[in-house]
């Protein structure tokens, strides 16, 4: 069983969102850092990269795979998670807390709608 926050938003692609006022905090889920395994590397977006709903906001490189992550929000890249760079791992151990990627200023909060709440996601999941 994966771990759902109850507290968070999902996209299919398994991003998670954490609404934070204006700013969309963004990480992989539990889901993914599991399917992915040991992650060994984080490509992280630039700061103040504007981004569109669904394009890519960078990539996390397993010992198996390289994936992309999505961006489940528009807006403009306020934060990066820079201890990724030296401690990918963090992904994989937390998740939700440590491992956040970016932080990502909202323009259109409206999008957030879009997105699934906990039990949704855990019914994609097929939990």
């Amino acid at each position: 069983m994966s771990v759902v926050l109850p507290d968070l938003k999902y996209t299919k692609d398994h991003e998670w969102v954490k609404v934070e006022g204006s700013l969309a905090r963004i990480g992989i889920t539990d889901h993914a850092q599991t399917e992915l395994t040991e992650i060994v590397f984080v490509e992280l977006p630039a700061a103040d990269k504007e981004v569109k709903v669904g394009e890519v906001l960078g990539n996390v490189e397993s010992v198996k795979t390289v994936s992309e992550v999505f961006s489940p929000v528009s807006g403009t890249v306020k934060e990066t998670n820079g201890k990724l760079v030296d401690s990918p791992e963090l992904l994989n151990k937390d998740p939700y807390g440590q491992g956040w990627i970016a932080a990502v200023e909202m323009s259109n909060p409206d999008e957030l709608s879009g997105l699934m709440g906990a039990q949704e996601y855990k019914r994609l999941l097929g939990e």
